[in-house]
């Protein structure tokens, strides 16, 4: 004889309802970082946009209703002013002096800190200190000794048409790199000191030599590295304005950022004229910025997160 026994009854289950789809809730910090980033971002603007106004309206109207008024005309006359005032010719200018700067610095930069951290020199950390310090020292404190030192130094005519270094552009390059070198020294021993130490080991049971293992394996890591530093030593060098003026005298050699002083007046300046050269020369390092700008983020966001 078999007993049944009475089933359980069922758990009365409550509908599952779907989950409401909304939008993403805002965080109010969030929404506070964006807005101080946002004035941030315009307060760093705001010179910039300034200057593209006033070069587009007429002296005569900015003089009479000033800076802040609403424009009653616009044109880009003053900008065809300052570029037929021989604004070509001070790009090159430029130009000579920031792209053989910036190769040379990273080159010498990357071979001293590849011996620092790939050759495991003695006196490395000293020599990485030194090249470092170099930046601590203001750049105003030995400008009569190097006018003294460039005017004593002769150099072939075809070299420079003033026999010595002092107006040439021999100078301002030596100084450029001089100045520049410790800080990318200093930037690249810190990047390849995060290159595995295993890949070189290989490459010298392998018999690379010294060059081998700096230009062919070294170098090609350190392209975001080396992306990010042309980036912001051709900004530098290009948008120096000291030490063409200290070390240039012939008018015809000036780099445009010295040579906008010509689009001021002896007794009158228009700073309408003024601004649209400062646009144009600013309009370079803004391209220069365009386009290397994945490798200048990538170089800058390298190692901030592990994983």
């Amino acid at each position: 004889m078999t007993v049944t026994t009475p089933s359980a009854p069922a758990r009365a289950t409550a509908p599952v309802e779907p989950a409401k789809r909304g939008r993403p809730r805002v965080r109010p910090g969030r929404l506070g970082v964006h807005a101080f980033l946002m004035t941030v971002s315009l307060a760093f603007l705001a010179p910039l946009l300034l200057a593209v106004y006033a070069s587009l309206r007429p002296y005569e109207e900015t003089a009479e209703h000033g800076y802040f008024s609403l424009p009653r005309h616009l044109s880009f006359d003053y900008y065809r002013q300052a570029f037929d005032s021989g604004m070509g010719k001070y790009f090159v200018n430029s130009l000579i002096i920031a792209v053989p700067g910036v190769l040379l610095t990273l080159f010498l930069a990357s071979f001293v800190a590849f011996a620092v951290t790939r050759l495991q020199m003695r006196g490395g950390l000293v020599l990485l200190m030194v090249f470092t310090a170099g930046n601590l020292l203001p750049q105003q404190v030995i400008v009569t000794p190097l006018y003294v030192f460039f005017n004593k130094i002769d150099l072939p005519y075809w070299m420079s048409d003033s026999m010595t270094m002092y107006d040439s552009y021999w100078a301002v390059l030596a100084v450029q790199v001089a100045f520049q070198v410790g800080f990318c020294v200093f930037v690249l021993a810190n990047f390849m000191r995060t290159l595995p130490m295993e890949i070189v080991e290989a490459a010298r049971v392998d018999g690379a030599g010294v060059w081998t293992q700096y230009w062919r394996i070294t170098l090609p890591l350190c392209r975001p590295a080396l992306a990010a530093l042309g980036t912001l030593q051709f900004t530098w060098m290009y948008n120096d304005f000291l030490w063409a003026l200290v070390f240039i005298s012939n008018g015809d050699k000036l780099p445009v950022t010295s040579a906008l002083n010509n689009l001021r007046g002896q007794f009158f300046t228009d700073y309408n004229l003024l601004a649209a050269g400062s646009v144009i020369v600013a309009l370079p390092t803004v391209l220069v910025f365009l386009l290397l700008q994945r490798h200048f983020i990538a170089g800058l966001t390298l190692g901030a997160s592990k994983g």
